[in-house]
This record gives C-alpha cells, structure tokens and sequence, in this order.
C-alpha cells in the first residue's frame, strides 16, 4: 500500500494537516517542519505526532517517505478520462477484419449445443457475463472456473463435437487456459479466443481468434487493460449468431 493511502486514524487537526499534504504534495516534500506547522496553523510539536501516526521517527523521514511516495504516484499513468483507446477500437469494429473474425467465429458456435467460456480473473467475469448473455439469446452456455479442475476436463468423444469453448485473455498466455485449450483440442472440441492479440499463444491455438488490440494499462502491479472489447465482442458474436439463426426460422 502507498504511503499516504494507508488507514490511519486521525483527528480533526491531523485530518487538516493531512488534507493539506495531499493537496500540495509536490510543495511539501521540499517544506522545512516549521514551514509546514506554518501553513497549517499548528506547532511543530504537533506536526511531529502526525509523522510518528505514520511509523516516522520525525519530520525528516516523514519527508523522505513522502517523497517515494510522490515518485510512485509519477509512475502511475491511468487517464480514466482518455476515450481516445475506446474509440479507436471501436473504429476498428467497422473493418472488415474484424467482421470476419466474428463471421467465422459465428459460424463455428452457431451449432454448438453447449458453449464453455473460460477466463481468470477480471477475465473471469466476463467469461461468466458471456455464458448469461449466450443463453439468453440461443444457446446453453456455462462458466468454467477452474478449468484444469472442471468435469468437462475429460471430454467423451460422442460429446466433444457437440461442445465449443470461447477462452478470454488479456495476454492469451494464461498457463491454465492453454493446458485447457490443449485437452479439449485432442477432443475434437472447436476453440474461439478473444485476446489482446492475435500473437498471443492461445489466439494460435484456436480455431477462430478475434484480437482487439488496446493499450495495456498497469496500475502498481495489477493488470487493468479495460475489459470493455472483450464485452463488445461477445455480445457482437452472440448477436451476430441470433441474426444468422432467426434469417434460417431457427
């Protein structure tokens, strides 16, 4: 956890002294202890308490700290505000490409009477919005978990030809989902993958892949490339498959 964002319990004072770091943060990591004291209408005294309330011997190394803290927010680049990768993806929905990966995509799930998504972590959700979404508008479809743990691991073959998977990924390197991509391949099932990539190794994997191409977006350690393609494009299969099977009378 960072520095400053660490609970701490302070009173009315120190929530003052507090709100003015965080408001000037570059300006008072270069402030002397009675500058501080100053500005926020206290005594040093009082200053001193506060950076021992966050594990300081004194001023000095409250100043360092909050200094490392301040470079590590630099380093954090997140602009939630930026619309300009959602629009550019979504202007890449509108090419050709990107319509026959759906088209074939379509074409390999349409007659599948069990859809099997498969995702980890924030990947996981939409894996599992993916299977609501797809049986509500033509077919039974399941969220698996844990993969390399689900019965449908081990696959009979008078089953495997009835089953298809769409695996989601970020990176498409997840090492579960490609053991399971491997199995389920010997078994004759279809695999449709939605990744970052088309390099990705599970986009080589499949059967039909569909690569939205976003910036990737890190946040300390944690991945947060926005999930939003990977949405659109299940919905944009799914669609495209009930467009298909109503034009048919199905």
């Amino acid at each position: 956890m960072l520095f400053l964002d660490k609970t701490i319990e302070l009173n009315d004072t120190e929530m003052d002294i507090y709100n003015y770091i965080a408001t000037n943060l570059d300006t008072v990591t270069y402030m002397r202890i009675r500058d501080l004291a100053d500005a926020t209408h206290v005594s040093t005294t009082t200053i001193l308490r506060f950076c021992r309330k966050f594990e300081c011997s004194g001023f000095s190394e409250f100043r360092v700290k909050l200094q490392m803290y301040a470079q590590e927010r630099t380093k954090i680049n997140v602009d939630m505000s930026d619309e300009t990768t959602y629009i550019d993806f979504l202007k890449r929905t509108a090419q050709p490409e990107f319509k026959a990966n759906i088209a074939a995509s379509a074409k390999i799930l349409r007659d599948a009477e069990l859809v099997l998504f498969v995702g980890i972590g924030s990947s996981g959700i939409i894996a599992e919005y993916g299977a609501l979404y797809f049986s509500s508008l033509f077919t039974l479809a399941l969220h698996i978990e844990d993969p390399l743990n689900h019965p449908f691991y081990h696959l009979s073959s008078k089953l495997s030809d009835k089953i298809c998977m769409i695996a989601i990924s970020v990176s498409g390197e997840n090492e579960d989902i490609i053991k399971y991509i491997h199995q389920l391949k010997m078994q004759k099932c279809k695999i449709v993958t939605i990744t970052n990539s088309a390099k990705s190794t599970m986009a080589k994997l499949s059967d039909a892949n569909i690569a939205y191409y976003i910036n990737k977006e890190m946040y300390q350690e944690a991945d947060i490339t926005s999930q939003l393609p990977a949405i659109y494009t299940v919905e944009c299969i799914a669609r495209e498959i009930r467009t298909q099977l109503d034009r048919e009378g199905k």
